[in-house]
């Protein structure tokens, strides 16, 4: 990924890992000079880490880092490279639309039901509606990904001829 390529995404997860910094180093600074701690910073911090990784996995998607194995990619020629690619992209598709409509449902349900958190009180929807969100993000960029590494095996073929 170039240092100029920045999408919404990594500014997402900038943030999310800036500002689990924060809260965590000011709790601590805190416990340790009074003797009490922020009541908050658990709830937010679990809330980002789930931010920073699902931002962070659509930022690897998009930019091909995603863990994989590539044995079978090295080997195979053009075809089956594509089919490859294609495999591997309905595999996220189907486990990350389940994420999407399971956690759609859960964030809904916990809408309706007017559920709050345990430690805040904050609504929970709150909370769980980015799993959805990210995840359509995520899926949007393996898409682009997909397209992005078809092109380029097109390309090395014409390269090559």
């Amino acid at each position: 990924m170039s240092k100029n390529n920045f999408s919404l995404e990594s500014w997402l997860g900038i943030i999310a890992l800036g500002s689990i910094c924060v809260i965590s180093l000011a709790n601590v600074l805190v416990r340790y000079t009074t003797n009490a701690s922020f009541a908050f910073t658990e709830e937010f911090s679990v809330f980002l880490i789930v931010i920073l990784a699902f931002s962070g996995a659509a930022v690897a998607a998009k930019s091909n880092e995603h863990i994989r194995i590539t044995l079978l990619e090295k080997y195979l020629g053009l075809t089956g490279r594509r089919i490859v690619y294609i495999i591997q992209w309905l595999g996220s598709l189907i486990v990350l639309s389940l994420i999407v409509w399971y956690g759609g449902l859960l964030a809904y349900e916990e809408f309706t039901w007017e559920s709050t958190s345990p430690g805040l009180g904050y609504p929970t929807w709150i909370y769980l509606i980015w799993l959805p969100l990210l995840a359509v993000a995520i899926i949007f960029r393996s898409t682009q990904n997909l397209i992005s590494r078809l092109k380029m095996d097109d390309y090395s073929e014409e390269v090559q001829q």
